[in-house]
């Protein structure tokens, strides 16, 4: 007697359902998916407990007549593939047949459908696989899916659900997708009688993602827009991401979405990390939508049951793309930036500022003492600073170094007009900083500056570290990094580990602007060093740099090491903290913050600086 036998028709829906309906969500997705494919312009989703007793989708797409109601419920059904060749260019959501049947072979459903120009509609209902009654019946044109007892007769599935909260998250993140999906689609949410999410079909993808984010005010999203040159119908990246500078909040995650379809992919998530490198801290990631759209024939999406993951057949292609468009959505920022610290509109600067009148501060008697260069005079070109005393820098009085007598207790309550220093003051010259005006040095890290938009505190170490680390990748990219050769060659031993990375790694290494030789056993000789980081120790340099290759993360490619190299260069290199700073070597390092592409965050992610409202000020002193 044989042993293999064909399934029962029930059990292989339930088999089916294990696979396809995991919680109440999936049922969701299914419905939704079919309701966009129907061409609907507004999908009402409302569930009752939880997704276990009740779910419910309510569409106005094309609906369905009575033989199309009874098809629906057979296995492998559908009207979304007709031959074969169809399987390699899938433009629908749906496409498998098994959804509807394995949703009603382990729950009740009823299914009320009509078509447009019809006079009656159809009801169907069925009992956890069994059709109990089909009947026409008055109704609206579309389609309404209603679930109810889901799992009622699988126990086993019922009891590993999570908690309400749990499966609700996840039917919210089912519907937030689906109108991040299809924006001309309208959207209604609803938890046991209440209003949750409602999108209308006029709303744009920006302000879709804004809402989602909860991120309504201007230049909060950053749009990515990206096309290969030259071509149409190709693959082109597009969505909006948060601003590095935005609060993350709980809804702030990246969605991704491929030809309509959102999905979890790996690929995508490391190209959109890679293209924000140095944008976002270690442990923040992106946060916003992005879309991919590529030929349909090019797109796997019959790889997985619940169609969320995909392949692609050129999945290099794809992650330069989304690299690039995340790298160039991140460059736009930078303009932005630029043109509200700096007064800039494309690049260029605004008319000058009016000529104000400002009065030297006094200074703590604790302070009285002139900043020491920050350089020694061969050095100054770090900073492209003019030697001392022959800079066209232009100061603000309120910024001086030079001791200034400390006003007594008897001059504090005067007149401003008959304080003393008041004969000293001098008209403030429009510096090269377009709208911004240099202030000083706070702490001794921090410099303060004054803008039309409000008060800018920089973090003097980040934009320094930035501006090393970006003129070290243009000098990479032209292999010219600038070597300084030493004037006595220093010797180090080396651990047998270091001496197998020098081996192994020896071009790379002096593609970065070192010259080390061997002497002989486990000895080196450094001959030449980066002159950008010439204030440094040669053995300083030599470790940060060689140290990288003893121990290399093998999931990083060798840009992203040779970037965590040049960071850790910069890093090293920068002007530090607690470090006084000249009035003229502020300005210059504010002046290159203007010339540079990328300033606004260190290589590592930290914010270069802070823009403080006349708002926010006066409402510091509860003037607003």
């Amino acid at each position: 007697m044989s042993k293999i036998k064909i399934l029962p028709e029930d059990l292989a829906n339930k088999i089916a359902a294990g696979e396809v309906i995991e919680r109440p969500a999936s049922v969701i997705k299914e419905f939704v998916e079919n309701g966009i494919d129907a061409q609907a312009r507004n999908i009402t989703v409302e569930v009752e407990g939880g997704g276990t007793r009740l779910l419910r989708v309510i569409d106005d797409g094309e609906g369905m007549d009575q033989d199309d109601v009874l098809l629906c419920l057979e296995r492998h059904a559908t009207s979304k593939l007709k031959k074969a060749v169809d399987l390699d260019a899938i433009s629908t959501l749906g496409f498998r047949g098994e959804a509807v049947p394995s949703i009603a072979s382990v729950s009740r459903l009823v299914i009320t459908s009509k078509r447009a120009g019809a006079e009656l509609g159809t009801l169907a209902e069925v009992r956890y696989g069994q059709v109990r009654k089909v009947h026409e019946m008055g109704c609206s044109q579309g389609t309404v899916m209603e679930v109810s007892n889901l799992f009622g007769n699988v126990p086993a599935r019922r009891k590993f659900l999570k908690t309400k909260r749990t499966e609700l998250s996840h039917i919210e993140e089912v519907v937030v997708c689906a109108a991040l999906a299809q924006p001309g689609v309208g959207f209604r949410y609803h938890v046991d009688g209440r209003e949750v999410l409602s999108f209308a079909p006029s709303d744009s993808l920006e302000r879709r993602v804004a809402i989602i984010l909860n991120h309504r005010h201007a230049n909060s999203l950053l749009e990515i827009a990206w096309q290969k040159p030259g071509t149409a119908g190709d693959i082109a990246v597009h969505g909006w991401l948060l601003s590095p500078d935005e609060t993350v909040g709980p809804a702030a995650r990246l969605r991704l979405f491929v030809v309509g379809r959102p999905v979890r992919d790996r690929m995508i998530n490391h190209a959109v990390s890679e293209g924000a490198r140095g944008y976002y801290m270690k442990g923040r990631r992106p946060a916003g939508v992005i879309m991919v759209s590529a030929p349909l024939d090019e797109v796997d999406v019959n790889v997985h049951p619940t169609k969320q993951e995909i392949r692609f057949h050129r999945s290099h292609a794809i992650h330069q793309a989304v690299v690039e468009a995340v790298r160039q959505g991140l460059e736009g920022y930078q303009d932005q930036v630029k043109g509200a610290l700096f007064g800039l509109s494309h690049g260029r600067p605004l008319s000058p500022a009016p000529v104000q009148s400002r009065e030297p501060l006094p200074v703590n008697p604790g302070q009285q003492r002139q900043a020491a260069p920050l350089f020694a005079p061969s050095q100054r070109a770090i900073l492209d600073l003019p030697p001392n005393g022959s800079g066209h820098v232009k100061v603000s009085p309120l910024a001086d170094p030079q001791p200034q007598p400390h006003p007594s207790p008897d001059h504090r309550d005067q007149d401003p007009d008959t304080r003393p220093g008041k004969a000293e003051t001098e008209a403030c010259t429009p510096s090269p900083l377009g709208h911004i005006s240099y202030i000083g040095q706070y702490l001794e890290s921090y410099i303060l500056c004054a803008s039309g938009e409000g008060l800018v505190v920089i973090d003097q170490h980040a934009a320094h570290e930035r501006l090393l680390f970006e003129r070290l990748k243009k000098q990479l990219a032209s292999q010219a990094i600038a070597r300084q050769a030493l004037l006595f060659p220093e010797m180090v031993e080396c651990t047998p580990a270091q001496v197998l990375a020098l081996q192994k790694n020896q071009d790379e290494i002096a593609e970065m602007g070192m010259d080390i030789s061997e002497f002989g056993g486990e000895t080196f000789v450094i001959k030449a060093v980066p002159s950008l980081l010439a204030r440094l120790g040669p053995l300083e340099i030599f470790t940060g740099i060689v140290d990288k290759y003893v121990a290399p993360d093998l999931s990083s490619s060798r840009a992203t090491r040779i970037e965590d190299i040049l960071a850790t260069m910069a890093c090293k290199a920068a002007v530090k903290a607690n470090h006084s700073l000249l009035p003229e070597e502020g300005v210059a390092l504010v002046e290159q913050m203007l010339a540079a592409d990328v300033f606004s965050h260190c290589p590592h992610g930290r914010p270069v600086y802070r823009l403080f409202s006349p708002d926010e000020v006066k409402k510091w002193f509860k003037r607003s």
